[in-house]
């Protein structure tokens, strides 16, 4: 386990201490990050070991309070964030990092906003850009300091983003899998995830496999 007083080389993040957390799919270790340009506290969770140099089973989650925490239909993240706990606790091997990114980067309260326009008839892109921000500003750079933090080089990477696996490709960071991550689409959330797959490119279908060359 890293040093509670050891510092991440590039400076991005320090890397600060680290304590048990039980969870209802396995027992993590949770590891905690302050981000040296905003202050913001970023965590990791850990099961098993995962410096070994193999590909890690990880899932790169952007924090979403109105679903991780108050159980909102309106977007598929809080199933993500268990559906992927739950993958890494079956596999006893694996790394999520939860990055305060709330909103695609825009942050609580102007989500609520967001939300507020997406009544009047906007869409999930529209509303972002109509406030003034990107469809998606968030940044993935503090990935590359949090992952070396443990040793990690390669990741089977749970997402449907596309442009997640390229910010991470572009800092460095192997990407050796995509593995879908489709959960809970409902009638409250339909919209929007058709919105993600239409305006941000979100692969919504599951991989398939290989054509059989023979």
């Amino acid at each position: 386990m890293p040093s509670a007083t050891q510092a991440t080389t590039d400076q991005l993040v320090d890397y600060v201490t680290s304590c048990a957390l039980p969870t209802p799919w396995a027992q993590f270790t949770l590891h905690a990050f302050i981000e040296h340009s905003t202050g913001k506290e970023h965590l990791a969770m850990v099961l098993g070991d995962i410096g070994d140099g193999e590909p890690v089973l990880a899932r790169v989650h952007s924090e979403c309070l109105t679903g991780d925490v108050l159980f909102s239909q309106r977007c598929d993240c809080g199933a993500q964030l268990e559906g992927a706990l739950q993958r890494i606790a079956e596999e006893g091997r694996g790394v999520l990092l939860y990055l305060r990114q709330e909103g695609r980067g825009i942050g609580l309260v102007n989500k609520i906003r967001a939300y507020r326009l997406q009544e009047a008839g906007a869409d999930t892109v529209e509303a972002n850009l109509q406030l003034g921000f990107h469809a998606d500003a968030r940044n993935y750079e503090l990935c590359k300091p949090m992952l070396a933090q443990f040793g990690v080089r390669s990741l089977r990477l749970m997402t449907n983003n596309p442009r997640k696996i390229d910010a991470l490709s572009r800092l460095g960071i192997a990407v050796a899998e995509r593995v879908p991550l489709l959960v809970n689409r409902n009638a409250f959330n339909n919209s929007y995830l058709n919105t993600k797959q239409a305006k941000l490119g979100h692969m919504m279908g599951p991989v398939e496999a290989p054509a059989d060359a023979s």
